[in-house]
């Protein structure tokens, strides 16, 4: 999987994206992340990317030329499958969408900044607007990482366990549960019994009970995604 990043600030994005899980898996050749700094398709001698609005107004924009000479550069050396730009108005990011991109092969992302993006670059250009909250941030790097990583972790073969990935919060729409280590007790506080028991059927029916437990008590909003037949689901 091949994954390229638009920013103004890349240096925001070096030290993430060059440590642990992601580092890993570049360095096993299974994702190659590239980091395009805009400023490099500037078209004067200051490197501008930015203008002020039209009609006025506090801000500002990112320039629609720079992004397209940019976006235009990469595709000539392959076939995109989106051009995604990271915007608080984008479609939520939630863990089907993250599976979908992870089945890609090549992907740009565009980062934000300022007060935006020239309104043409979304009509006529980005394929996908992803968000990561109801929330503003001083850029799209934040954002851009957050999805990378996310995205990067299920690609086969960069974690050690893959069916770890499997397991994950909202993978089956349900939050994961419990988890506890070494040691059993410590200071009078137990491991659940059943985890110690060594009978599968019987942990696993645990943890899928806590799974819809953690589910209806911290994310009723997310009851329309659990299994058929469990509290906070209508079986009907």
């Amino acid at each position: 999987m091949r994954i390229d990043i638009i920013t103004v600030l890349p240096s925001l994005l070096d030290s993430f994206l060059n440590h642990s899980i992601v580092q890993r898996a570049k360095d096993k050749e299974l994702v190659q992340v590239n980091i395009h700094n805009l400023r490099d398709y500037a078209t004067n001698k200051q490197r501008s990317v930015d203008d002020y609005a039209y009609g006025g107004g506090a801000g500002m924009v990112l320039m629609i030329e720079p992004v397209v000479q940019c976006l235009e550069s990469l595709q000539k050396g392959r076939e995109y499958q989106e051009v995604i730009y990271m915007s608080p108005d984008g479609q939520p990011l939630q863990q089907s969408l993250v599976n979908q991109i992870s089945l890609l092969s090549n992907v740009i992302i565009l980062c934000g900044h300022y007060k935006g993006i020239d309104e043409r670059l979304r009509e006529h250009f980005i394929t996908r607007e992803i968000s990561i909250g109801d929330y503003v941030l001083s850029g799209g790097e934040l954002p851009a990482a957050v999805l990378a990583d996310a995205v990067i972790r299920l690609v086969p073969g960069v974690l050690s366990n893959e069916s770890s990935a499997l397991t994950d919060s909202f993978q089956d729409g349900l939050i994961a549960p419990p988890v506890y280590t070494r040691p059993a007790e410590f200071r009078n506080l137990k491991v659940p019994s059943v985890l110690l028991s060594g009978h599968e059927k019987e942990i696993e029916k645990w943890r899928f009970e806590q799974s819809v437990k953690r589910t209806v008590e911290r994310r009723p909003d997310r009851s329309d995604e659990m299994p058929p037949g469990q509290p906070g689901k209508d079986a009907g």
